[in-house]
């Protein structure tokens, strides 16, 4: 009768056994990984001898987007970085990754398939860290009218999230204050000729060195103008060179007038502009060998489609040449400076020379 009893008990306990439904117990915690690293993802499991475990790769970005990577104990994938091995006194199936590549990153699955439309599973997350990179809905150059509102945008990409920081050429100040401001998107209220320059997006996250993503803002605006020497003096029959600086974007069209006719280039005047930078022209009419006529005031005129501007250079007669651009010496007494040509200065001098020979061979 106890070995009856004994039979019906293992025979219970058995029926119970085979009736347990397959489970896993244990499975990895998130993974964050640098690229090159290894990893290990382990799935325990219970009661499932008889039935296949397999690992799959799961890509989060798109649906329905899954790759077998084993069968029980056996490699699937042709890739020498995975490897499978099984711990029977624990029942957990290892799968591990050599050389992770960004790539790698989503979820692992570890699948117990009881049938064919039955299964249990549970899923780990593999995260690659990745330096950042600008996406390319970031802004790239602007060119904007001067009191705009202006809005300059950067977004990057990487993992852990990068921070988007922004900083001007040389550590300027940014139009927000401060030379450094933080977030996605740098807003102008009203943008000012003065703001226009490089600007740099930066984005970092503790991976690599960051990027960074240069950025143009062109500012059109209206001519200014101003003339360094507004009065110029000089003698007749020499030249005489007149500036102004013209400050503008786009770059303007510049004349010169004098008695409001334009003036152009002959046996009387000479013009030239020199471009320093795209919004900065230096421009210079040369009088040659002036005469009565020539003394007045000369306008300097420079206009492009935001506007118009003018200064005025008035030049008016002296007794002595004014060097340059007449001559290349001058004679300084006290404060003051006399201007004269070196033709006139050789004669002075050798006119001292005669009278100092002469005093010499009288005593």
């Amino acid at each position: 009768m106890k070995t009856l009893h004994t039979f019906f008990v293992l025979a219970l306990l058995h029926t119970v056994n085979s009736q347990r439904t397959p489970t896993i117990s244990y499975i990895s915690q998130e993974q964050i990984k640098d690229i090159g690293d290894t990893v290990e993802f382990r799935c325990s499991v219970q009661y499932a001898p008889e039935f296949p475990v397999v690992w799959t790769k799961i890509n989060k970005n798109i649906a329905n987007d899954q790759l077998p990577l084993s069968h029980g104990s056996s490699l699937i994938i042709r890739d020498t970085r995975f490897a499978l091995r099984y711990d029977d006194a624990l029942s957990t199936f290892i799968l591990q990754i050599k050389d992770i590549q960004e790539t790698d990153a989503g979820f692992y699955q570890c699948k117990i398939l009881i049938s064919l439309n039955n299964y249990v599973s549970a899923n780990v997350e593999l995260q690659v860290r990745r330096p950042p990179i600008i996406s390319d809905n970031s802004t790239r150059s602007l060119v904007v009218t001067e009191g705009q509102p202006v809005q300059l945008e950067c977004y990057a990409g990487g993992f852990p999230t990068p921070r988007i920081s922004w900083r001007r050429e040389n550590n300027a100040i940014l139009p927000t204050g401060g030379s450094i401001y933080r977030g996605n998107t740098l807003k102008i209220s009203t943008i000012r000729k003065e703001d226009r320059g490089t600007y740099y997006c930066v984005a970092e996250n503790g991976v690599g060195r960051g990027a960074r993503r240069n950025i143009n803002v062109e500012v059109e605006f209206a001519p200014v103008i101003t003339a360094p020497r507004p009065r110029l003096g000089q003698a007749l029959q020499y030249d005489m060179d007149l500036e102004c600086h013209v400050e503008a974007y786009p770059p303007p069209a510049i004349v010169w007038l004098k008695d409001d006719i334009q003036l152009s280039n002959n046996q009387h005047y000479s013009i030239s502009h020199f471009a320093t930078a795209d919004q900065y022209t230096d421009t210079t009419i040369r009088v040659i060998t002036i005469e009565k006529r020539q003394y007045g005031e000369y306008v300097c005129r420079a206009a492009n489609k935001l506007g118009t501007a003018e200064t005025k250079v008035e030049l008016f007669e002296t007794t002595v040449p004014v060097c340059p651009p007449a001559c290349g010496q001058a004679l300084y007494y006290g404060t003051g400076v006399t201007q004269v040509s070196s033709g006139s200065l050789v004669v002075l001098v050798l006119f001292i020379t005669i009278i100092l020979r002469n005093f010499h061979a009288k005593y």
